[in-house]
């Protein structure tokens, strides 16, 4: 099929790629010159594994190309993706400006019949709203092309997207039109081969599908963070009650890992975006409410348990921090942990040296004119001199440390380990003073 996609930022870039490699001819149309240009020559702006490979590929075979020109992008298309930014306003809900303004534009361009396909993540009513921003546009300069607008939420995961696209545990398509929900079913046959993984319902239910989705996840890292903050005052351990309890089929291991509170730019701006939602129909989400606010107190956790350990007083102290991207496998800083880490330990007076594998320029750039943060490229040469050593992030290089390595770098022996990577008896035994998530002894 020919696919145009508006928006070269991580969903937009992982879609086009994706949907390339399976023989497409994908052009992706986006407004900064400089990102089409790198594009064009083949240079990922985000770190996503696996993704440089396709990009390459599609370059090579002439079935990816990136322009600023709208027209050019649209020419022949038989379905569109809007995969532009959907950022939170002041009250908490999606901005919708940049989906609305695709819409527009696809309304002013379109010359043929074709798919209009929702891919940001956006409220309730989204659809509703792009097909009548189109229609006011065909009206306008007096054409009549048939067109369909379907919402197809993604379901990425950052640092494992090109996967997740690949190979989809679900398809989610939301429409009432049978022509449209047969090109997406012919568009996706390649990546359900085993078995049927297109859902289809009406277009509001996949859009709330979407939130529901995130939102699930969300509440179950919060629930395991607050019981976390139980088994420390009860004497439990959290990490043999997550064992105990992911072991039931009916809950399951996955997000039920307590440590410093998600971030990223799905699960925070998702949950104010539906809580918005909620509030505007007057129909509460409590629950909701709770695991966001349950997450903005997880983000303080580490920085208080420094703060017993220092008194207060961090006067002239050094901190190392390992991890900055708000998970591993990604370059992602938005609403990471890290960041609240930092911010308040500037401000208690200590120095912060960090160390990320993929990160560290984007943290570099957040915390630029700030006095006292600086990033290393070296986890060891991060902790030279600390007097306390925050691992935030779980990167697999930090899961198996010299700890007598570690031990002889730093000033001060104090590990707080926000991931609950290590055996604490092992640690206290090479010589630290040692503190994780939900674990008393």
């Amino acid at each position: 099929m020919r696919l145009t996609v508006f928006g070269a930022g991580y969903v937009g870039l992982v879609t086009a790629a994706c949907f390339a490699e399976m023989g497409n001819h994908v052009r992706c149309v986006d407004v900064d010159e400089d990102r089409v240009a790198r594009l064009n020559r083949g240079e990922v702006p985000i770190h996503e594994p696996g993704l440089a490979p396709l990009l390459e590929r599609g370059l090579a075979q002439g079935r990816i190309s990136f322009t600023r020109d709208a027209a050019q992008g649209l020419d022949g298309a038989e379905v569109v993706f809007i995969a532009v930014g959907t950022p939170p306003s002041e009250d908490g809900s999606a901005d919708l400006s940049h989906v609305l303004a695709v819409a527009r534009t696809v309304g002013a361009l379109i010359e043929r019949r074709c798919v209009i396909v929702d891919k940001s993540t956006v409220p309730v009513g989204t659809a509703d709203r792009v097909r009548e921003t189109v229609e006011r546009e065909l009206a306008r300069r007096g054409a009549a092309h048939e067109f369909a607008v379907v919402s197809n939420p993604e379901f990425l995961k950052e640092g494992a997207a090109i996967g997740d696209f690949m190979r989809p545990d679900r398809i989610v398509v939301g429409s009432r039109d049978p022509w449209a929900i047969d090109a997406m079913r012919a568009l996706y046959a390649p990546f359900s081969r085993n078995h049927e993984k297109l859902i289809v319902m009406d277009p509001r239910s996949a859009e709330l599908t979407k939130y529901a989705a995130n939102t699930m996840l969300a509440v179950r890292i919060s629930f395991m963070n607050e019981l976390a903050a139980l088994a420390e005052k009860l004497g439990a351990d959290i990490e043999d009650v997550r064992r105990g309890i992911g072991s039931d089929p009916r809950i399951g291991p996955s997000f039920i890992y307590p440590g410093p509170g998600f971030g990223g730019s799905c699960f925070p701006k998702d949950l104010r975006a539906l809580l918005r939602t909620s509030h505007e129909q007057d129909s509460p989400l409590t629950i909701v409410q709770a695991a966001f606010d349950a997450n903005e107190r997880q983000k303080q956790v580490l920085f208080a348990k420094a703060a017993k350990v220092f008194g207060g007083d961090f006067a002239g102290a050094r901190a190392a921090v390992w991890g900055l991207a708000f998970k591993p496998d990604t370059d992602d800083i938005r609403e990471a942990p890290s960041l609240e880490l930092i911010d308040a330990l500037l401000g208690a007076g200590a120095s912060v040296v960090g160390y990320d594998p993929e990160a560290a320029a984007n943290t570099r750039a957040v915390f630029a004119g700030r006095d006292g943060f600086s990033t290393v490229d070296d986890a060891y040469q991060a902790a030279r001199g600390a007097d306390v050593l925050f691992v935030v992030t779980d990167w697999r290089e930090f899961r198996s440390p010299d700890f007598e390595r570690l031990r002889a770098t730093m000033r001060r022996p104090v590990l707080i380990d926000g991931r609950n990577l290590y055996d604490a008896r092992s640690v206290r035994q090479a010589g630290f003073a040692y503190d994780s998530i939900g674990r008393a002894g």
